[in-house]
Order: structure tokens, then sequence, then C-alpha cells
């Protein structure tokens, strides 16, 4: 019932939504009989679409909601541009190979010029890459000592869900160091407690999910340092840069978090979050060539020519890495810079205020990090959790994270904010009369009991 509709528009009919098939539910689970008008379908699926919240109100995700009309127009010309046909989008390729050695040179790469790196669906697909090159190197070096290699190990902090999964699909342990006490980050002084002769590397994240700080990779680095002089184990660093990789080459150049720590070997980082691309672009760049082990990389006679490739996807769009190479070009170092330092000064800015108000007590203030703040609530009865709050934040379309801490900090929730481009001085404003209006609210009618469940997710 209901997918036997009219061919074609009725051209008796001047409105849309007098069409027989507007009076009727769209088929959901099955083919309709029929084709339709494609004005018509389009507009009702914009008017389904309606259902979702508005991207630019979701400050939970890390990801872009906004972009320049030319990056539009630019999504368009490429549509039909399938990446890994490097033979028959052969300028497409080069701009790939251009924005690696940007990059590269960007985060201080001592062969910028040579280097190897590649795009991918996004950080997670380009961090799974990153701990595979560590762990090929880590076992052909056991194997050339003739020692075992079944056992391989990763260590980190509180990482991105990615990390999780690398670990599981591809058999290595994963050894994720807890918080304790009133710890944001991996603790460097625990590094000897959680590293063997099995580690295939330390995974130090530059923009923590959970907490939206950098942690500290030089002075990881300088621990492992003074773990090989005690111990012998030479063990290398991949930076988790999801974020931060777009972040600190701007805005905290002096960090040394990057490849001017000769430890490090990898860095992963997200185009489509502060890369401010479209969605659906990630990076990944070696320090030398000689850290991606060529095991990894397939020569792929496709479409008349032959072309290598490492990545865990097969064909994907080229449009979002033409846009990337855009805001490259279009912004420069100075345009990114000032959009970053926009960023932040909007999210500190926004920190400073809420922590005026009375329930919250300021966990991070935007200053040392991620564009971003979060709070947790004083203790007392407030008349809401929350999770209370994000729900009723969300009735005005505000879309804010809230969950509680990894590791042994189970017990600490915070409500997260993240700032990205496009999210205005003015546009968090009328967000922080919104969330004091909430708390008035809860004044007058306090919760007695939330039903209310976590809404943070990795995005």
């Amino acid at each position: 019932m209901g997918l036997h509709f009219t061919n074609k528009q009725d051209p008796e009919i001047e409105d849309i939504y007098e069409e027989a098939l507007s009076q009727t539910q769209l088929p959901k689970y099955s083919l309709p009989q029929q084709s339709q008008s494609p004005e018509l379908i389009a507009q009702l699926l914009k008017d389904e679409l309606l259902m979702d919240g508005n991207a630019r109100q979701n400050l939970a995700t890390f990801c872009s909601t906004w972009m320049e009309p030319s990056v539009h127009d630019l999504m368009d010309v490429c549509i039909d541009k399938n990446m890994i046909d490097k033979d028959e989008y052969p300028q497409t390729a080069e701009i790939e190979a251009r924005c690696v050695h940007i990059l590269a040179k960007l985060w201080n790469s001592p062969e910028s010029d040579t280097t190897v790196g590649c795009s991918t669906t996004g950080s997670s697909e380009a961090a799974m890459l990153g701990g595979l090159a560590m762990k090929w190197n880590w076992r052909a070096k056991r194997e050339a000592q003739g020692k075992p290699a079944d056992k391989p190990n990763i260590v980190c902090g509180p990482v991105q869900i990615c990390w999780h999964k690398f670990a599981r699909y591809f058999d290595v342990e994963m050894r994720e160091i807890p918080l304790d006490g009133d710890e944001v980050c991996m603790n460097p002084d625990k590094l000897s407690e959680y590293v063997d002769e099995n580690t295939i590397g330390v995974v130090p994240t530059l923009g923590v999910t959970y907490t939206c700080v950098f942690e500290p990779v030089e002075t990881i680095s300088k621990k492992l340092d003074e773990l090989q002089a005690e111990t012998g184990l030479d063990i290398p660093i991949h930076v988790d840069g999801a974020s931060g990789g777009f972040i600190a080459p701007f805005v905290n150049p002096e960090l040394k978090w990057d490849f001017r720590l000769p430890r490090v070997v990898s860095i992963n980082s997200s185009g489509h979050k502060y890369g401010l691309a479209p969605l659906g672009v990630g990076w990944v760049v070696w320090r030398d060539k000689e850290h991606l082990p060529e095991d990894l990389v397939f020569n792929v006679d496709y479409l008349g020519g032959n072309m290598p490739t490492f990545a865990l996807n097969f064909s994907r769009p080229g449009g979002q890495i033409v846009a990337q190479y855009y805001n490259f070009l279009r912004l420069g170092f100075d345009g990114y810079k000032g959009i970053q330092s926009s960023c932040l000064q909007t999210a500190q800015w926004l920190a400073d205020e809420i922590a005026k108000i009375g329930p919250f007590d300021l966990f991070y203030d935007g200053r040392g990090g991620l564009p971003a703040l979060s709070y947790s609530l004083k203790e007392g009865d407030w008349g809401f959790t929350l999770y209370d709050l994000s729900d009723r934040m969300r009735m005005r379309g505000w879309q804010i994270a809230s969950y509680p801490l990894p590791g042994n900090r189970q017990d600490t929730v915070i409500q997260r904010i993240m700032i990205r481009h496009g999210v205005s001085k003015d546009m968090v404003a009328l967000l922080l009369e919104d969330l004091k209006r909430c708390v008035d609210y809860f004044k007058q009618f306090p919760q007695v009991h939330s039903g209310a469940t976590s809404t943070f997710h990795h995005g």
C-alpha cells in the first residue's frame, strides 16, 4: 500500500503540496513502483530533514558546520571524482600530495618535501594507519632480533574510540593509563608502569576528546628518552592531533609536540574539524619514508595506471581534499591563525561568563588547549543535573555534551561546549542567555528525578 504513485507531475497542479504523493506517507523501507518528480521528492526530503538538529547549534561536535560559498561550489565540481582513480584524476591526486607536504612542513617534518602521507576519510582512519605502521615496524624489529612478536601493546591516555577499535581490530593490547585524582590527561610519570618490550608505540593526544587539553608530548618524549637510557627500550610516539594538529601550529607555535621531537614518527589530524574542510577528510603524515613500511603499501593496477595506495578504504570522494587545499590557499597561515585565535577568545569569554552563574564550577576555561570550555555542577541541590540541562537547552536547538570523565574519575560529570569556525561571540551570547533561563526554570521547577542519559558522543 502507498507504493504506487503518479509517474509525472500533473501540469494542472501549481503547488507541489497539492500532488497526490504529498498527501501520503513516503515509502520508508520499500522502493516505490514508479518514478516521481525530482522537485517534489527533493522538497519532501528537505521537509523530513527538518527533524534533524540544526548543525550550527551543535556545540557537542568537533566537526566543521560552516563553509564559505566557494567550498560548496568546489564540492559540486568534484562530486564525481573518486580519489582512488589517480590515473583518471591526476590533478586531484596532485592536490592531495600538495596537502601532505604542506602539513608535513606545518608539523616541522625534517623531510617535508619528500616524506610520505595520505588523505583518509577522517582522523580515525588516519590514526589506525599510524598504528598499523608502528605495529609493522615493531614486529620487523622483533623478528630481526629473533624474539616473539605475538603480543603487541599500545600505551595511551584517555583516547577517542578509534584507538579502541584499532586495538581490537588489529589484535593489539590497549593499555590506557587511567585518570586519577585531579588528572585531566595522560600522566607521563606513569609511563614506566605501562610500557615494555612489546609496546609498539605511545599515543599522546593533542586535544583530549573528554577534557580538550593538550597532552604534554614533549614531556612524554623525555620520559621515554630516560626509559631508553635505563632499559634500552626505544619506543616511538604517534601523535593523535585530530583537533590540535590544526590549532597548536597557529596559536601555540612554541609548543613542541610534532616532528621537532625525534621520537615522533607520525601524526594524524582531521581536516573536517579545525582544518575547516567539509566532512569526510583526515590526514596522516610520517616523519620520513623509513617509518612507513613498504609491506603496507599496495601497488594497484586500476583503470590503466599503477598506483601505490595505503588506506583502509578504496573508493572515496575527492571533493573534501580539494576543499582542504582551497582553505590552505585561501586562508594561509595568518588566516588560520586569526580564525583559531578568534575561536579561543570566544571560548574563553563564554567560560568566564558561565563561571559567574551560581551552580557551575569551571573544569576547562579554553586556555591551554582546544577552543572549548567545560564545567561541572557545584555540590548542592540545584534542582537539576547536567543531563537535565542538556535536555532543556535542546528545546532551544542547542546540542551540548554532558558526560562522566573516563578512568577513575567517572564520578565527575562535566558539560562541554565546542567553539568552531562560524560560532560567533554574538551566537554564544544568545546561548548564554538561554543557559541562564534554563537555570531560572529549574529554580521554579526543580527536577526531583531525571531519567536523562548522557548525550556525549565522539563527534
